[in-house]
C-alpha cells in the first residue's frame, strides 16, 4: 500500500492540479488527467501535438489509453484520505513571482537578488547562502519588477541617480549622456530622499493631530448648539404659555424655527467634521503607503514610486477650527420675554424680531467670500422662469418662460390674484433664498429686480411698482445711466455700457449686487441689508413696443 508521506505532486494532474481522474500517460512519461490534455490538445491550431510539461511534440495525435496502474493508486489513496496538494502549497501562481531558474512548472520564489537581477525559490536561493561570493548579494522580497533596475541603452545595472534629469541611471549613462550632470549613487539619493520622507510624515502626522482637535471642538460645538437650542425653546414654551391664545400661534412658529436653524447649523457643523474625518482618513492612508515606501528595500523601486507619493494635497480646511464666542439661541429668549410685555398690539413688529433674531444665528466660522470672477459667480448661477400668473397683459412670455417682450397689443391672460395689473413687471416662479446669481439679457430700456413675494399687484401706485416700496430693489437701466430705486429713494450713477447684467444675492448675509458683465464684471451697484422673506427675480421692461428681457441659462 502506498505511504502516507508520499509526495501528493506525483499523482496530481499538472494542467488541473488535482488528484489524477481517469490517468494517461503519454510517450515522453508524463500523465495527465484524460479529458485535461484532450482539451488541451483540442485547441491546438497545428497538427502538432505537444506535452504541456516537457513540450515534447508527437506527429500524428497520440491515441489516448487510461494507465490502470495509476488509476487504481490514486483510488487506493483517496479511500485513505489522502487529498490533492493545494494548488498554492509550493507552485507559483498567477500573482505570484515564479523562479528564474526553474524549468517547467515552475515554483514560487522566495527571494529575489538586486545583483543576479533574478527571483529565487527556496531550492534555487540556497547558493546564496553557501557561496562566500554569493552571500555579499542584496536579497529583498520577492518582486516582478527586479528587471526595471535594468538600464534599457547598456544593459547594465542602474545603481547611480541622475538629479539633473531626475532619473535612475547606470555608470555608462554617467559617462554617456549624462556626462557632466549632477550624478550621486541610488544609495545617496535614497538617503536624501528618506530624510524627505520622515519629514513629510512629520507634517502628516501633526495635521492629523490638528484635524482630531478640530473634529473634537466641533463635537462640542453640535453639543452647545443642541443644548442652547432646547434651553431656548423650554423658555420660549413657557413665556408664549403665559400670553395664552393670543400668541399661542406664535409659540409654535417660533419653536418651528428654532428647531429648523438648529438642524441647518448641526447640519453645517458634522458636515464640516466629515470632511475633516475623512481628511483624516486619507492623511492616515497617504502616511501609511509613506511608511510602507520608507521600508522599500530596493533603492530604485523607492525612488520609482517615491515622486507620486510624496506629493501632499491641499487641505480641505484650514489648520484650526477658531469659533468665536457665541450666543447661541440665547437673544431669542430675550426678544421672546420683549415681547411678551409688548402684548397684542405689536405682536407683528415683535414677531419680526424673533424671526430675524433666530435667522442671526451663525454657528460655524465665517461664511465663504463673496465671488470676485465671473467664474466664481457661476458656481451660485440660479435657473430662473418667469411665472405667467405675475405678467402684466402687456408683456408676452417665450415659450421657455425665460424671455419678456413689450408688446402693443394685451395678451390673453385669465385673470389672477398674482398678476400685476398696471406696472409691466413680471416675476420668477423660483423663490430665492442662500447664494445665488443670474444673468439678463437686455435690449432697450429695462428694470432688472427683486422682490419679496407680498408686494402689492393690482392698481398704478408706486407700492406695486419695483423700487418704489420697501419690499422691492430695482435697477433701471439705460444704456450707459443707470438709477436704483428702493423705498421709493433713487440713487443715479453711471458705468460702462454692456447688453447683460449680472445678480448676485446673498440672502443670509444681506448681500445683493448688481454688475455690468462683458469681458470682464463690472460692480454696478452693491445693497446692504437684513432680507426677512425669500425673493423673487422681476424684471420690468419700459412701455416701448419691442424691448426684452430675457434670464440666460447659465453653464
Amino acid at each position: 500500500m502506498a505511504s502516507q508521506g508520499m509526495d501528493q505532486t506525483r499523482i496530481c494532474c499538472s494542467i488541473c492540479l488535482d488528484l489524477l481522474k481517469d490517468p494517461v500517460t503519454i510517450s515522453c512519461g508524463h500523465s495527465y488527467c484524460m479529458n485535461c490534455i484532450k482539451g488541451c490538445w483540442d485547441v491546438e491550431e497545428k497538427r502538432i501535438y505537444s506535452c504541456p510539461q516537457c513540450r515534447q511534440t508527437f506527429t500524428p495525435r497520440p491515441v489516448l489509453v487510461k494507465n490502470t496502474m495509476l488509476a487504481d493508486l490514486v483510488e487506493e489513496l483517496k479511500k485513505t484520505g489522502l487529498q490533492a496538494a493545494p494548488a498554492d502549497h509550493c507552485y507559483a501562481g498567477p500573482e505570484d513571482v515564479a523562479c528564474d531558474v526553474c524549468t517547467g512548472r515552475k515554483m514560487k520564489a522566495v527571494k529575489s537578488c538586486l545583483v543576479c537581477l533574478a527571483s529565487f525559490c527556496e531550492e534555487h536561493l540556497q547558493p546564496h547562502y553557501d557561496s562566500p561570493p554569493l552571500k555579499k548579494h542584496k536579497l529583498v522580497e520577492p518582486s516582478k519588477k527586479v528587471q526595471e533596475n535594468i538600464c534599457s541603452r547598456h544593459d547594465e545595472v542602474m545603481k547611480m541617480f541622475c538629479r539633473t534629469d531626475q532619473q535612475s541611471i547606470c555608470y555608462l549613462c554617467s559617462v554617456d549622456e549624462h556626462k557632466g550632470h549632477d550624478t550621486v549613487s541610488a544609495a545617496a539619493e535614497r538617503t536624501e530622499r528618506q530624510r524627505e520622507l520622515e519629514v513629510s510624515r512629520l507634517n502628516i502626522q501633526q495635521r492629523i493631530q490638528d484635524r482630531e482637535k478640530d473634529v473634537k471642538l466641533l463635537q462640542q460645538e453640535v453639543e452647545a448648539i443642541n443644548q442652547s437650542a432646547d434651553k431656548t425653546v423650554e423658555h420660549s414654551e413657557k413665556i408664549f404659555t403665559e400670553l395664552i391664545r393670543v400668541i399661542q400661534k406664535r409659540s409654535s412658529d417660533v419653536k418651528q424655527q428654532i428647531r429648523s436653524q438648529q438642524e441647518a447649523e448641526v447640519s453645517r457643523v458634522k458636515e464640516l467634521q466629515e470632511k475633516l474625518e475623512q481628511e483624516i482618513t486619507e492623511l492616515k492612508r497617504k502616511d501609511a503607503e509613506l511608511k510602507q515606501l520608507s521600508h522599500t528595500e530596493d533603492h530604485i523601486q523607492f525612488l520609482h514610486n517615491y515622486p507620486s507619493l510624496s506629493a501632499l494635497s491641499e487641505s480641505t480646511h484650514s489648520s484650526s477650527i477658531n469659533i468665536s464666542p457665541l450666543r447661541h439661541f440665547e437673544d431669542v429668549t430675550a426678544a421672546v420675554s420683549e415681547l411678551r410685555e409688548k402684548l397684542q398690539d405689536i405682536l407683528r413688529e415683535g414677531w419680526r424680531n424673533i424671526s430675524l433674531t433666530v435667522t442671526e444665528v451663525d454657528v460655524l466660522l465665517s461664511d465663504p467670500p463673496e465671488p470676485k470672477t465671473r467664474a466664481e459667480f457661476l458656481k451660485y448661477s440660479q435657473e430662473i422662469t418667469l411665472d405667467p400668473n405675475t405678467a402684466n397683459r402687456w408683456l408676452l412670455l417665450s415659450e421657455g418662460r425665460r424671455k419678456v417682450t413689450a408688446m402693443n397689443q394685451h395678451q390673453s391672460y385669465s385673470d389672477h390674484p398674482d398678476r400685476f395689473t398696471y406696472w409691466w413687471q413680471v416675476l420668477s416662479r423660483e423663490s430665492l433664498t442662500g447664494r445665488c446669481y443670474w444673468e439678463v439679457e437686455l435690449r432697450g430700456r429695462v428694470c432688472v429686480a427683486v422682490a419679496y413675494k407680498n408686494i402689492s399687484r393690482a392698481g398704478n401706485g408706486i407700492q406695486c411698482w419695483f423700487g418704489g416700496n420697501d419690499k422691492s430693489w430695482a435697477l433701471h437701466c439705460d444704456n450707459k445711466k443707470f438709477t436704483f430705486w428702493y423705498n421709493n429713494i433713487r440713487t443715479l450713477f453711471s458705468g460702462p455700457g454692456s447688453s447683460r447684467v449680472g445678480v448676485y444675492l446673498d440672502h443670509r448675509a444681506g448681500i445683493l449686487s448688481f454688475y455690468s458683465v462683458s469681458e470682464t464684471m463690472t460692480l454696478l451697484h452693491r445693497v446692504q441689508t437684513t432680507f426677512t422673506q425669500p425673493l423673487y427675480a422681476g424684471v420690468l421692461p419700459y412701455h416701448y413696443f419691442g424691448k426684452s428681457a430675457e434670464f440666460i441659462k447659465l453653464k
